[in-house]
């Protein structure tokens, strides 16, 4: 039994795809008088059976060496394009958490969308997204990675514009195909120039060639960039990361597993992609800089935002930073840490600010307070998870962030100071966002607001006992440093920065009746990390003018340069045609002289043209 579940562990992907195949019949409209809930309900399942049978192959795979299958789509001359799955601790696991995580996602769905009309369509939809994430989670292959990222990119599109019949929504899903598709677009670059000069978009193919390969920096340098584009778009990172604050427009179970397991989708790419962007060091410089200007600059923007869900995605694109940070360094075993502690933290984290919304429908965080006693068990995951996410002895991310500050400590010490940075402003947002939301007196939104039903706490309290139990769960995996190991100047540096952010953030002065400062320099700095540095008016004054200049220039050239000389031609043959016809006089002499005078001439030049005429006597 369990050498035919590890010999189809390529199926995976296949039960949530059949699954959100399963509820178009509801999804189109088909079956109506049952309502949308059995949609709901085929999508539950084969989710479980994916997660049952990845959970069944994970526990044993420990004892098995990583398989790689290969599957060839087609071949034709030198071409050989192949669809090649790993099978491996890394990818399995990856496949646990996915189907974990989505059907968690799915559970709380269930109530939190419970009298939405289009529930079957969004389940679909949300099926479509896990096969995506996991068929990326088991690829061997950048071609079908380049291909799942495209289907993730879609699947943004459509959930991001669930709810089509608001003119934001529209916007907030245009921005965020067209701002991916940036990124997909050079990446797509660099996957055809690597399988014209590799030879093989495998990534075992690939690790070989590169072991070997020489090129130019200026080759490198380019192809670096190109890989780099497209898991900057996903991960939401600068300049590529506006979209993921307006995703938030989208249904809270999306964003649960968006601001999870989707932006750590583009970052498995990129690890799997390491040992290729190693051959330029300006492809890892650059991701460096990328992930501290992201890391640093959205913990910033984080602190100043009203709106709750916004609030916790900059974050995500902070911790995303740090991911391509540890990338950038070939840190690529810690960004693996960092991912799966910082998916399950965040997922717990927007499953209680989904309840939160449910309840009070609104996401102001100046309409809140006074929720803790109302929400025992939304209160209670939103304090954990919060607690998960920074370095807070003993949880997951202390221990991620311990593994890579630990190596860098001495060698590169400047990255612990953006640690410590990053970790400070995320606490002192989290602290800040739960005084607002929880703590206080309750308002108007507030005073009648009931605990979340029960398919919305059940996954809240798995996430809650999971993220406590994330530090034995490393520590089986023999992931966890020994006592002996660690550098404890890193670990008070790490506490330090908690503790500090968190003394901030429930000391600072929090007046929920005006959402800006009326210190005027106060006021300036808080618009500044509200409006994101104002990037986007920057991005509409520079690439978005200069698109609309050249193509008000090239309207106007189509218009009275090309449509004009065109349209001269043909004015021209009008009026040739017209005044010809009043020169008709219907006599056939007329006609025979007219072409003898034509032939003539015809015969003049061409007898000029061949020097024929100089040979005559005269």
């Amino acid at each position: 039994m369990n050498e035919f579940l590890f010999s189809t562990t390529w199926w995976i992907p296949f039960y949530s795809l059949i699954g959100a195949i399963l509820t178009l019949p509801w999804a189109m409209g088909i079956i109506r008088r049952t309502g949308p809930r059995p949609a709901a309900y085929f999508n539950l399942l084969t989710t479980f059976l994916a997660f049952i049978h990845s959970l069944l192959v994970f526990k044993d795979i420990w004892n098995r060496e990583p398989e790689h299958f290969v599957m060839t789509w087609f071949s034709a001359a030198d071409l050989n394009i192949s669809f090649a799955l790993e099978i491996s601790p890394v990818s399995v696991g990856a496949t646990v958490l996915i189907a974990g995580l989505s059907l968690l996602a799915q559970t709380y769905a269930l109530g939190y969308m419970e009298k939405d009309w289009g529930l079957a369509r969004f389940f679909a939809l949300m099926g479509f997204f896990e096969a995506a994430l996991s068929g990326l989670a088991v690829s061997d292959s950048l071609f079908l990675s380049y291909a799942l990222l495209e289907m993730l990119t879609l699947s943004t599109y459509l959930l991001v514009g669930f709810w089509y019949a608001q003119p934001l929504v529209v916007t907030a899903a245009r921005d965020a195909f067209l701002t991916k598709r940036v990124g997909d677009l050079l990446l797509l670059m660099g996957v055809v120039t690597l399988s014209t000069k590799a030879g093989s978009l495998n990534f075992s193919d690939l690790y070989e060639w590169a072991q070997t390969v020489h090129l130019s920096p200026l080759t490198s340098s380019l192809l670096g960039l190109a890989l780099i584009a497209g898991p900057a778009g996903k991960c939401a990172q600068f300049p590529l990361h506006l979209w993921l604050d307006e995703a938030m427009e989208g249904p809270n179970p999306a964003s649960v597993m968006r601001n999870s397991m989707v932006v750590a989708g583009g970052a498995y790419v990129l690890y799997k992609m390491q040992p290729i962007l190693a051959l330029s060091p300006f492809a890892l410089n650059t991701l460096i800089i990328i992930g501290t200007v992201t890391a640093i600059g959205e913990s910033l923007v984080s602190i100043a935002q009203t709106d709750i869900k916004r609030a916790l995605s900059h974050s995500t694109s902070a911790y995303m930073g740090l991911v391509f940070l540890a990338v950038g360094l070939q840190q690529g075993g810690v960004a693996l840490i960092l991912l799966f502690t910082h998916g399950i933290a965040k997922a717990l984290l927007f499953m209680s600010s989904g309840s939160v919304i449910y309840t009070t429908s609104s996401q102001d965080l100046t309409e809140m307070g006074g929720l803790w006693s109302r929400m025992p068990s939304t209160t209670t995951a939103f304090v954990v998870g919060s607690a998960g996410m920074v370095s807070l002895l003993p949880l997951g991310s202390f221990w991620a962030m311990l593994s890579w500050a630990d190596g860098l400590a001495i060698v590169t010490p400047w990255v612990l100071w953006v640690l410590v940075i990053v970790n400070g402003f995320t606490a002192l947002n989290l602290t800040r966002v739960f005084r607002l939301v929880f703590w206080g007196k309750p308002q108007q939104k507030t005073r009648r607001a009931p605990e979340a039903p029960w398919p919305m706490a059940f996954p809240m309290v798995t996430l809650t006992i999971l993220t406590l139990l994330l530090p034995m769960m490393l520590q089986q995996w023999y992931l966890l440093p020994t006592w002996e190991s660690v550098n404890w100047y890193v670990v008070a540096m790490l506490v330090l920065s908690t503790l500090l952010g968190v003394g901030i953030g429930s000391t600072m002065y929090l007046h929920k009746a005006w959402s800006r400062s009326r210190i005027l320099a106060w006021r300036l700095v808080q618009d500044l990390l509200g409006y994101d540095f104002y990037i986007d008016r920057i991005y509409k004054f520079t690439v978005v003018g200069a698109v609309a200049l050249f193509s008000k220039i090239s309207a106007w050239s189509d218009r009275y340069l090309v449509d004009g000389l065109v349209n001269l031609i043909g004015f021209a043959a009008i009026f040739g045609g017209q005044s010809l016809r009043y020169s008709v006089s219907g006599q056939s002499q007329g006609y025979l002289l007219t072409i003898l005078v034509g032939i003539s001439i015809l015969g003049f030049f061409i007898s000029w043209s061949l020097g024929l005429l100089e040979k005559l006597p005269f």
